[in-house]
């Protein structure tokens, strides 16, 4: 028997409820480290313990490997994406290009409400206060908040993401919440200092005071010293060097060897 169209409307519905819930649990248990990094994905297992079918988990997996937190190798399936050192400086580098222009837009078109709630975020989420609930800022699309996994970089990244929401450009929004999510699986085992918490906090604040007085040559000069200084940090958590000129070619060294 042919289904009618309002059977097959509530059908594709269901279809894209049950996607849409898998890719959010699966994304979860990337960014939590219930899927180690580097670790390959069982489909049978993890959809077993769904209780959904291979179909929507696929279709998760897929959806993820383009949002660069599982990586796709031919014939050995998906495994969580370990970032290399240089992609992780590329990342942030890109995090900050988005975010000092993103802060000129939010200059342009927040109005004062909407700056006065990203005080209260930053003041909540102030380093020693335990226990605070931030309610979720309404996502491009499902599970596309900072994940809320309890760690050390978790409440920056969440309101550098509050902030650039605050610009009105949705592709600028989505680029920055794809590298938070690349930044938050690549830090998310690292340890960060208290000291170093509470130095973030006071240049948010800083940062936070001059963008609610609209003055935009010093809230893009203090953000881009807190993004460099975190990047710093990052760095040194990790072991790693700056990218230099020994490590990349230059532009105009490219198009001489094109």
């Amino acid at each position: 028997m042919t289904p009618q169209p309002e059977s097959d409307a509530r059908a594709a519905i269901h279809r894209g409820t049950v996607s849409r819930q898998t890719e959010a649990i699966l994304r979860d248990m990337v960014l939590d480290g219930t899927l180690a990094p580097g670790e390959r994905l069982n489909e049978v297992t993890i959809a077993d313990s769904l209780g959904v079918s291979r179909g929507p988990l696929r279709e998760a997996i897929q959806k993820l490997a383009g949002e660069g937190l599982l990586q796709l190798k031919s014939h050995r399936g998906a495994f969580v994406r370990k970032y290399e050192p240089r992609e992780i400086i590329e990342a942030y580098e890109l995090r900050i290009a988005l975010e000092l222009y993103a802060v000129r837009l939010v200059i342009e078109r927040a109005d004062d409400e909407s700056l006065a709630a990203l005080r209260v975020l930053l003041e909540t989420d102030a380093p020693g206060t335990p226990g605070t609930t931030i309610p979720p800022t309404p996502p491009l699309d499902p599970g596309a908040e900072v994940p809320r996994t309890a760690g050390p970089y978790v409440a920056e990244l969440d309101f550098h993401q509050r902030m650039v929401s605050l610009s009105g450009n949705s592709a600028i929004t989505a680029a920055a919440l794809k590298v938070n999510h690349r930044l938050y699986l690549a830090l998310t085992h690292t340890e960060r200092t208290q000291a170093r918490r509470e130095h973030a906090n006071d240049e948010h604040l800083a940062f936070l005071d001059a963008l609610c007085d609209r003055r935009t040559a010093d809230a893009t000069r203090l953000l881009e010293e807190h993004l460099q200084a975190s990047l710093a940090n990052t760095l040194s958590v990790l072991g790693l060097e700056p990218l230099t000129s020994t490590h990349r070619s230059t532009p105009s060294e490219d198009l001489h060897h094109a």
